[in-house]
Formats: C-alpha cells, sequence, structure tokens
C-alpha cells in the first residue's frame, strides 16, 4: 500500500472513531471509552470542551452504527434533512448550512448523488447553478433513517430525564449561538464569494 493510500484510510482526527463504527460499549469490545480509570487526564478533567468532545465520540459510535445499513454518516443525514426542507437549495447553500467548504459539500452531494438519494436539477432563477432535491428513494431512506436517528438520540439521551435534555440544549446554544443571518442573506454572502 502506498504512503497516500494509507493516509486517506487514517481518520483526519485523531480521536474520532473508526468511520466503520462499532457501536459497541466503551470497555474491553474495543469502543471509545471516554475516561479510563486510574489515568490522570488533569486539565483536561475541567475543560467544558473536553468533556463535549468526549461525549460526542460516544454519540457519533452509536449513530455511525444505527445507520449502517443504509451507509448514511453524520454528514449524509444533516444534507438529506436539509435538502428535503428547502426546495430550490443550491449546493453553496447547502456549504454553509453545514459549515463546510463548497468542496467538501461538492464530494458530500456527489456521494447522495452516487447512493441515488439525491439529483441536481436546474435552479429556476439562476442558469448556472443546480437547485438539489431527493429523489424517491432519498426520500423513502430519509424516512427511515429518520426513524432511526430518533431511536438512535433517545437512547443516548436516556439517562437524561427530559428537563435535564432541554437543559443541555439550552446550555449547548449557549456556547454555539445561532448566527442572526437568515436564509437570504446565506445566500447572498454564498453567491458573493462564488463571483
Amino acid at each position: 500500500m502506498t504512503t497516500a493510500k494509507a493516509r486517506t484510510r487514517r481518520s483526519r482526527d485523531a480521536l474520532a472513531p473508526d468511520p466503520a463504527g462499532t457501536g459497541q460499549p466503551a470497555d474491553a469490545s474495543g469502543g471509545f471509552d471516554p475516561h479510563i480509570a486510574n489515568i490522570d487526564y488533569g486539565v483536561l478533567d475541567s475543560l467544558v470542551g473536553y468533556a463535549i468532545r468526549r461525549a460526542q465520540i460516544r454519540i457519533y459510535e452509536d449513530f455511525v452504527q444505527s445507520l449502517a445499513q443504509w451507509n448514511i454518516t453524520p454528514p449524509r443525514f444533516s444534507a438529506l434533512v436539509i435538502i428535503s426542507r428547502n426546495p430550490l437549495l443550491k449546493l453553496t447553500e447547502l456549504a454553509s448550512i453545514l459549515g463546510i467548504a463548497r468542496s467538501g459539500a461538492v464530494l458530500l452531494v456527489d456521494a447522495l448523488e452516487d447512493m441515488k438519494l439525491v439529483a441536481r436539477r436546474p435552479a429556476p432563477h439562476d442558469r448556472r447553478a443546480y437547485s438539489l432535491v431527493l429523489t424517491p428513494a432519498g426520500q423513502r431512506t430519509l424516512e427511515s433513517a429518520t426513524a432511526a436517528v430518533c431511536a438512535h438520540d433517545a437512547r443516548v439521551a436516556g439517562a437524561l430525564s427530559a428537563q435535564e435534555q432541554d437543559t443541555l440544549r439550552a446550555l449547548l446554544g449557549k456556547l454555539a449561538p445561532p448566527n442572526a443571518m437568515g436564509a437570504a442573506e446565506i445566500a447572498h454572502a454564498t453567491n458573493a464569494a462564488e463571483n
């Protein structure tokens, strides 16, 4: 195997779980253990970001396992939801909404197209652009995947009461407040960036 191939097989983030995702508990079965006994984590234990990242890894592992039968990753699921809910959405708008580079959105949409879940259609008001739409297979897959994601979310949040879940969402919202930019402003900003 060449070095380039070896690099592409490795995760970009050393803390990220194996993309295959075992979904197994984080113990002797090989999943991520967010806090190993007898290890001094030093300042890491006091960092909010580190605690969030540890929880995110565990949640990600369960998510990947939950959607493995459809080969749907978190970015793919997010893209399917956004595309399904926003008719005439352009690729540059999807990139902005998901917080990824345009090149990353191209790869994401290409994968969804290869899976026959998304199609590009000529944009009605811009001859240079394409709108993204779900195919009938994409709509069916999204419906099934959404049910699996809701079950996944109930499972990973099961240790929290409904009130604690609301509090957690509110606190996380304070750490990552929404941008005041609306859809029209996002479209204008992405169009300006393209020109």
